[in-house]
């Protein structure tokens, strides 16, 4: 295993910007030991001003007070001190992680709000539910949660007056976009979406159809956008037994837009539908439980706007805000199981994430995606992209080093089933002109293995196959990236069944539960297939699916404990519903226990920062680290990677961030 890389250093502009304004005075009230500002609280009484902090600049208030409530007497006193210049790196220590709520939360605290001659505390509610969220991302990084930003010390109760200083994030987007006049409530309005009118749209549209559908954010991009997906569900918000989860995912690369467009198109599609009464649509979404998620990269998007159809460059925002190529970004499991598959002990079923992964630049947007995964047991899954008219499924790797070359999975056929589910009933994809856009794919059926096409490595579809139980294809919708607006009712209506049709595909194969002689679900359960050598686990409730083309197949539940159960099922081939197949247990008795083991690994274990053996929300096992953990090895009692930072440009050297 390489040496990890170093620790990617703050901008140099920033470090010179705040090098300057360390220089001053910091606290005049004095420090603790640790290096924490010390000074009463706010006065009751106080005289409001502008507090002219760039760091501050989008607070939802225009005046603060003096003293603060840390004791700061002045705006350069505020700016010199650690606390400050804490506030303003934050974003790039956390690599975008609770950006810009931290920031915010803090600035509250250091230029608390003034208004009406009085300062108002932040309130604790909300830092209490930052604290929760974001605890893990310091943790990652071996620092201490910032003293001033107790939660008990600085902030006061609703009851109190407190004010939300978060309440500019959420407010812009809550107003309601009103519908031009005399147009009926289902009218779809196919253009463009900035990201405001996008989050408008979702909201609205979950308010209608709140009895089955509702809006929730997987986490932020780098620039604080929330990454909000819309959900529609006989019960919204809630996995039920045996009710397979599909996810669809749209603008991972920022500049290919179309498929954006789509999924806001349908849900607001799926919401009209079922309150028209359509039999399709209701028993799809009393069947399914579907996840929207429209734009990956928000961040990416705004920068593509910007030049706007038509004069978008081909690369142009396909990246993050950090410059990384989101499909590119996630954990290569695949040169892993080749590795395994060469030494002949393979099952794929969930590789763990490597521990060098972490050590590397992982995109919040690749965090949130992950974090997503591990929580929610998908069964099937899509990423929508631009550039050609073609389905591709995995591998997106090849097998063949320096080639690409056909590189299946052992569940090719199945993969097979999926993309074609798609392309088959996509007009333009099934157009006999070769020269038409994707018509060098038209003797394949616009259907290709990824790796046969071309080659790369951390690809979110890969990803999905080998860590989860879930199978991702990914769908290029067109040649155009950026796609002017008078086309996109045409590539709606082109898409439309194609997107339906795939995600009724996942009621394709069998499902069950697994459980104990007692009727006690047994979660993690494996199901193994004779003659395909990937496994699936159950979930929680015990309840599993495995998507399998038509014919007969041997099945096998496994457990630890237990001894195995086998099966056989026949699945016809025009057969539509996923059959049910349960299983019993039986536990084993006193003697050995018989459990057919997973990938066998040479060396030290490998820890999944995840909590690799717990999926779907399980607790972390004892001594592994959170999600996006850089732990990097050291020598014992040395400072974590980034006090270089602090102690090079303060005086003040800030104590109160080391755990030890």
């Amino acid at each position: 295993m390489p040496p990890p890389p170093p620790p990617p250093p703050l901008p140099l502009l920033l470090l010179a910007s705040l090098a300057a304004v360390a220089a001053g005075p910091g606290c005049p009230l004095g420090r603790g030991r640790a290096g924490e500002c010390h000074g009463p609280s706010a006065a009751d009484s106080a005289t409001c001003v502008d507090p002219q902090l760039r760091t501050c600049s989008d607070v939802a208030y225009n005046h603060t007070a003096f003293p603060t409530l840390l004791g700061l007497r002045s705006r350069e006193a505020v700016e010199s001190s650690s606390e400050y210049i804490l506030l303003s790196v934050l974003h790039h220590l956390l690599e975008g992680q609770c950006n810009p709520d931290l920031r915010l939360l803090g600035c509250a605290v250091l230029a608390p709000r003034c208004g009406g001659g009085r300062v108002h505390r932040p309130c604790r509610h909300v830092c209490e539910d930052l604290r929760e969220a974001c605890q893990p991302a310091f943790d990652a990084i071996d620092m201490a949660w910032p003293y001033f930003l107790d939660c008990g010390s600085y902030f006061a109760s609703v009851e109190e007056g407190c004010h939300d200083p978060l309440e500019k994030l959420r407010g812009g987007l809550d107003v309601e976009e009103v519908l031009p006049s005399g147009l009926p409530p289902t009218f779809i309005h196919f253009t463009h979406h900035s990201y405001a009118q996008m989050v408008r749209v979702l909201r609205r549209t979950a308010a209608r159809c709140a009895h089955i559908a509702k809006t929730y954010s997987i986490g932020r991009s780098f620039n604080g956008k929330e990454l909000l997906v819309i959900e529609f569900s006989a019960r919204p918000g809630q996995h039920e037994l045996m009710e397979p989860e599909v996810k669809l995912i749209g603008n991972i690369h920022g500049n290919e837009v179309a498929g954006r467009e789509m999924l806001i198109y349908l849900a607001q599609y799926l919401c009209s539908e079922y309150l028209l009464g359509s039999p399709r649509i209701q028993r799809l979404l009393n069947t399914t439980r579907i996840h929207l998620l429209p734009s990956m990269n928000p961040d990416g998007y705004e920068v593509a706007a910007a030049e706007g159809a038509g004069y978008n460059g081909w690369t142009s925002g396909r990246q993050n805000a950090q410059n990384l190529d989101l499909n590119r970004n996630f954990p290569d499991l695949t040169s892993e199981y080749y590795r395994l598959e060469a030494s002949g002990s393979i099952r794929s079923s969930r590789i763990p994430i490597p521990q060098h992964y972490w050590w590397g630049k992982v995109a919040p947007e690749t965090k949130a995606i992950i974090k997503w995964m591990r929580t929610t047991p998908f069964v099937l899954s899509a990423s929508l992209h631009g550039g050609d008219l073609v389905v591709s499924y995995p591998f997106d790797l090849s097998k063949h080093s320096q080639e690409e070359k056909f590189s299946p999975t052992p569940d090719e056929k199945m993969f097979k089933l999926l993309a074609r589910a798609y392309a088959d009933v996509h007009p333009m994809m099934m157009d006999r002109s070769e020269n038409r856009c994707g018509g060098n794919f038209l003797k394949r059926g616009s259907i290709i293995n990824g790796a046969d096409w071309y080659s790369f490595t951390g690809g979110m579809s890969d990803f999905n196959y080998l860590h989860s139980n879930c199978f991702e294809i990914t769908v290029e919708l067109g040649c155009v990236k950026f796609p002017p607006e008078e086309a996109l009712y045409t590539i709606w209506q082109h898409n439309k069944e194609p997107l339906l049709n795939f995600v009724e595909m996942v009621h394709r194969g069998i499902k069950g539960v697994v459980m104990d002689k007692f009727g006690k679900p047994v979660k993690n359960a494996r199901i193994l297939v004779k003659g395909i050598r990937h496994d699936i686990t159950t979930a929680p409730d015990g309840d599993y699916w495995r998507l399998l083309p038509p014919g007969s197949h041997i099945v096998i539940a496994q457990a630890p404990g237990y001894s195995k159960v086998i099966k056989k099922v026949t699945i016809p081939a025009r057969m539509k519903r996923a059959g049910r197949v349960d299983f019993i247990l039986q536990p084993l008795g006193t003697g050995p226990k018989k459990f057919l083991l997973g990938p066998r690994r040479s060396g030290s274990a490998v820890r999944d920062p995840l909590g690799g053996a717990s999926p779907y929300g399980e607790p972390q096992e004892p001594g592994q680290e959170p999600l996006g953990a850089r732990r990097q090895p050291s020598a014992g009692g040395s400072k974590p990677w980034w006090w270089s930072y602090f102690t090079s440009i303060s005086q003040h050297k800030p104590r109160w961030l080391l755990k030890y």
